[in-house]
Order: structure tokens, then sequence, then C-alpha cells
């Protein structure tokens, strides 16, 4: 009896400490970079300087875009990387690389790729999102941030958030605000309808935010000092991993939280109330680049691999 009983007790710690595997898998056309979904379709940016346009139901391609080739310091054609995506109405907007450094945006739209910013604007973009359809929010390397009419091309204002180098930024479900991330821990938020900062949010990281994500007024922090940081009104906190965090992301209601929380590249889910550990999931080779959720009861995985990995969560505490 007492060897059921200990067998029984190990048996229960073994499943309480168990990880989840994904239940299924999107192949794409190189290594994930970014992500975003659209009218039950995912497109994926990739660093073989292709936009992946996949089904999310079926799991199939149904389109690639493609910018075009680049030359290398040695004068060989390479593919340029795509750094982030995104889409509003019809237009989708393309981040890649160009030649010493630089970046270039594109805008596909009617099935016509348009080159809005080259390598002669000289601009070291490290992310772009749109703000409305011919408004695009740029962040540079050096931590400036640029409101660009992509119209009548040219800016509508900029600003240096921080001396510190930029990490990343998010805009809010309204697009009203960016929030915005880098060396030095603090969160800057400002306003994107003229620039002016709103708030600054610190003391939960210490060091580099490698990523940010919020939704309904929360927001979550991906850290180098392995500190996962939770923003909520006058509160704040932070879940404490055992490896460098390099992505987060946050449920559409922002009652649960996800970070990259070990050097296996699992990912671990809590609640963001009462900061309750909820499950790990694994699955991911390399090194984690977003974590996205679909909606309260599903979310998707990349990293700096050809694959992204889906997940349903079955239980919500």
């Amino acid at each position: 009896m007492k060897l059921i009983t200990l067998f029984l007790f190990f048996v229960s710690i073994l499943f309480s400490n168990s990880v989840v595997m994904p239940s299924k898998t999107y192949s794409t056309s190189g290594s994930v970079t970014d992500l975003i979904t659209d009218n039950n379709l995912l497109y994926v940016a990739t660093d073989s300087g292709c936009v992946d346009i996949l089904e999310l139901k079926t799991q199939k391609s149904v389109n690639k875009i493609c910018v075009p080739q680049i030359v290398d310091f040695i004068g060989d054609k390479v593919a340029s990387k795509i750094y982030s995506v995104d889409r509003v109405d019809s237009k989708m907007l393309i981040l890649s690389q160009t030649k010493e450094g630089y970046r270039r945006l594109h805008i596909y739209e009617n099935e016509t790729l348009r080159l809005v910013i080259n390598y002669h604007d000289n601009l070291a973009i490290a992310k772009a999102k749109f703000v409305s359809s011919n408004t695009v929010l740029l962040a540079l390397l050096s931590n400036d941030i640029i409101l660009y009419d992509i119209k009548n091309k040219k800016q509508q204002w900029n600003f240096q958030s921080s001396l510190s180098k930029f990490s990343d930024f998010v805009l809010n479900e309204q697009k009203s605000e960016v929030i915005i991330s880098d060396e030095s821990g603090e969160l800057q938020i400002h306003s994107t309808k003229d620039g002016k900062h709103l708030k600054t949010l610190s003391g939960e990281n210490l060091d580099n935010v490698y990523q940010v994500d919020t939704k309904n007024g929360v927001i979550i922090t991906a850290g180098q000092d392995r500190r996962c940081a939770i923003y909520k009104g006058y509160s704040s906190y932070y879940k404490k991993a055992s490896f460098l965090i390099y992505s987060v992301g946050l449920s559409p209601s922002g009652k649960i939280g996800a970070f990259a929380s070990n050097e296996d590249n699992d990912v671990t889910l809590f609640n963001t109330k009462s900061k309750e550990i909820m499950q790990t999931y694994t699955g991911s080779r390399m090194s984690i680049t977003k974590i996205f959720f679909l909606n309260e009861k599903e979310f998707l995985v990349s990293s700096d691999d050809s694959v992204i990995n889906y997940y349903k969560i079955d239980k919500v505490k």
C-alpha cells in the first residue's frame, strides 16, 4: 500500500510539471521575424526576404510576397531580411534590409509592391507599424521615433525616446499611444498624435527590455535581467525566469501573460492578476521571436526557425 501511495505521489508530481507540445505547426520559407493575422490569414515575415501568407485553419500556403534581393558587401545577391510586417485596410507594410545597415519600406497593395523609403533616405529603421492607412510609426536603432506620412513622403513629427539603444515598441489597441522599450529597462509612453511624452514606467527591469506587449491596459516586458514585468494601472511586479527572456505576449483580455522562460525555449503562461503559473509549453527548437495570442484559448509561438507552433489552452485559471 505504501508503494502504491508513493508511486501515485511521484506520478502526480510528474503530471503537474508536465509540458505541452504543439497541437499543429505552420511551415514557413525562413526564420520568422514577425507575424500578424487578418481575416483568418497568417502573415509571416521571414529572413528569406518573403512574407508568407498562410491559412490559419488549414496551415496551407496561399501566397507569398517577396521583396527584391540586395547585394551584400562582397557583391553577391542575397535575400533581404524582413524585420516587420503589418496590415491596414488593403495595404501591407514590409520593412526589409538594404545595404550598409539601412532599411527600406515597401507598401504592397493591389498586387503591386511600391517602394516608399529606400537606401538613399539613410534610415536605420528597426521596426515599423501602421498608425493609420497613410501614416507609419518608425523606430530607428538610435531610438529616434518618427511618424511618417507614406502618401506625401514626409515626417509629421519625430523625437528621440532616450539616449539608450532602441529595443521594441508596441501600439495600444486604439493606436493612440506607443510604448517604447530600450536598453535602460524603462518604458516610455508617448502619444501618436503629436509624439508628446505621457509617462515613464520603471523599477521592474534593471537591463535591456527586448520586447514589450500591451492588451486591455496591461503591459508585459521581456527582460535581459530574466524578469518578465507586468504593469497595470499603478501596480507592477515581475516574474523571474531561469534564462534571458527574449519574448512575451498577452491574451486579448490581458488576463493571460506568456514569456519565454528557459534556455530550452519553453513558454510559460500565467494569470496576470493572481500571478499564478498556469502551464508550460514546449517544442520550439530555437530562440523565440514572437508569442502571439489568437484569442483567450489559442496562441502561436515563432522562433529563429522555419516553423510556427500552435497551442491550445485547455484550462484557464
